[in-house]
């Protein structure tokens, strides 16, 4: 049998206990915030994978100090890496960063502080970008992928804008105009017959138009009259057939003519017949592919 003291010491231990429990209950109860605990040597618990640590009520003692996510790790720049991760602590709010933490303005992958070329467009980047951050260049051309039409033009070729160089041309389709059937004689107005050919040329060159290198169109004549006036003829012909071309939707930018007189005949300019073969308009689509 305990005595009357050990009774009061019972009875006081057990009114402590019970009193520490409603002391946590009202805490739970009151402020349902919680925080993280540190390690056991008090340092914090550098992780953010749940349940990595233990949530606790917050503690009463130590009101002002606001618990954020596990282990204490803050992202003091809000820009979604934790400290202990972020290589760039102070940027600016609402900037894209990277994994490091480091803004990346043009979103291409390269952080601004790496990127000399920070401010790319989408279609800048479309085709991918260097290690400077810069539009990629696969061939070294000067042109970068995303606007290059030949990306694998060989070392130390003269491209054009489009990246292209005579090189990379695979194939040409010749189309050969008659000029009696599309010119009244010394004209370079086109008659119908040669608007209908041409009219189907043009759709046939724009379904092609991803793989043209250029088209190139040649006007001839027979050695009839003079050197200066055939060359002349030659020039308005060609001249009046990639026009009409382009007014059909041929874009201007891979078209050109050019004249070559009676210097480069096909057939013998003593015969009529010859002759009637020499006059004519040469249609050269290069390609690519």
């Amino acid at each position: 049998m305990l005595k009357k003291s050990n009774r009061k010491i019972l009875v006081g231990v057990i009114s402590s206990a019970l009193f520490s429990v409603s002391s946590v209950s009202l805490v739970l109860a009151e402020d349902n915030q919680t925080h993280n605990l540190m390690s056991g040597s008090g340092e914090p618990v550098l992780s953010n994978q749940e349940g990595n640590c233990v949530k606790t009520p917050v503690s009463p003692n130590d009101p002002n100090r606001p618990f954020e996510v596990c282990g204490d790790v803050r992202d003091s720049d809000g820009d979604g890496v934790f400290d202990d991760k972020d290589e760039c602590p102070n940027t600016p709010k609402g900037a894209k960063v990277d994994e490091r933490g480091c803004p990346d303005s043009d979103n291409d992958g390269v952080a601004d502080d790496k990127d000399d070329c920070p401010n790319n467009t989408p279609e800048e980047i479309s085709a991918g970008v260097d290690s400077r951050g810069c539009p990629r260049d696969s061939d070294g051309d000067g042109v970068p992928d995303y606007r290059d039409r030949c990306p694998n033009t060989p070392r130390g070729q003269v491209v054009r804008a489009d990246g292209c160089a005579e090189s990379d041309v695979r194939s040409v389709d010749v189309s050969t105009l008659s000029a009696d059937v599309s010119f009244a004689v010394n004209k370079s107005d086109l008659r119908s017959e040669a608007r209908q050919i041409l009219d189907e040329k043009a759709a046939q060159i724009i379904q092609l138009n991803d793989v043209i290198f250029d088209v190139i169109v040649v006007g001839h004549t027979d050695s009839t009259g003079s050197n200066k006036y055939n060359q002349s003829l030659s020039e308005r012909r060609a001249a009046s057939v990639m026009n009409y071309l382009i007014s059909k939707g041929v874009s201007a930018s891979v078209i050109k003519a050019h004249g070559e007189g009676e210097d480069r005949p096909i057939a013998s300019n003593n015969t009529k017949d010859g002759r009637a073969k020499n006059r004519r308009v040469e249609i050269s689509v290069r390609k690519i592919q």
